[in-house]
């Protein structure tokens, strides 16, 4: 299996986070965990299948998006496939798609019933891409255009989101507030509208995700893990990882569990 991330623009660095592209030549289960940002997926070979909690199989979107998240999905294919992902900032959603972020919160969406006719045409360009160079320039055009037709002030928690994404502060959220010269009231009412979580629960997320970074790193303890991402101890670590896996650490990091097959 192939798994490769490629960087965005500078100038369009606040929105998206990265490019990425997976393919494989066999069938694959993937095992779709908690996730505080935002994909926009083109499946441009083959099409998986979500498989829900009775083991019941329905066919997902070629061209679609997936909202932040803490609700965990299972997807399959039973052949090769390709799959090129743009990882979006959260307030992607309300900048580009004029949607407050908590509208796909747990949830998803087609393009083609997102923008119409637009959505229908992104997907086609898309899927006609001869090159993953090419698709970047496609995402990168369509950003531009829709950041121009919805302009948006930067905002101060805009800056937070991307603050607790790449620092994981350990503070409280008042001190965030402050930081941002903002109440706490309007902190949190701002938050939920362009991240789709309460900033709470999206700090939880993003130490999981941090957490799980650790995977085929140097070897180090649980213990250790918990510490480095800002667990108060061991306890607290395995239950949010519990939740926003369905895996106990140490199942995850045996890489056993096939839900890291794709990073190895």
């Amino acid at each position: 299996m192939r798994y490769e991330t490629i960087p965005p623009p500078p100038h369009l660095a606040h929105i998206i986070r990265f490019f990425w592209v997976m393919e494989g030549e066999v069938g694959y289960t993937h095992h779709n965990m908690a996730d505080a940002c935002v994909e926009m997926l083109f499946h441009y070979r083959g099409c998986f299948d979500e498989i829900d909690n009775l083991g019941e199989r329905s066919r997902s979107f070629t061209a679609g998006l997936h909202g932040a998240t803490h609700v965990l999905r299972h997807y399959t294919i039973d052949a090769g496939f390709s799959i090129f992902g743009v990882y979006f900032y959260p307030q992607a959603i309300p900048l580009l798609f004029s949607l407050p972020a908590s509208e796909l919160t747990n949830d998803t969406a087609e393009l083609r019933y997102l923008l119409k006719s637009a959505g229908t045409q992104l997907e086609e360009e898309i899927m006609e891409a001869g090159n993953d160079q090419e698709r970047c320039r496609i995402i990168c055009r369509f950003t531009e255009q829709r950041l121009a037709a919805h302009y948006t002030i930067e905002l101060p928690v805009f800056a937070a989101i991307r603050h607790i994404i790449h620092h994981k502060p350990a503070g409280s959220i008042s001190e965030l507030a402050r930081q941002y010269y903002l109440s706490e009231r309007q902190f949190e009412r701002q938050f939920k509208q362009y991240a789709g979580l309460s900033p709470k629960l999206f700090s939880r997320i993003i130490r999981f995700q941090a957490a799980t970074s650790f995977y085929k790193r140097d070897v180090m303890s649980l213990a250790g893990i918990a510490l480095e991402c800002g667990y108060y101890d061991q306890s607290h670590f395995i239950n949010d990882f519990k939740a926003f896996s369905g895996l106990h650490p140490k199942q995850f990091f045996s890489g056993h569990s096939g839900a890291t097959d794709w990073r190895d």
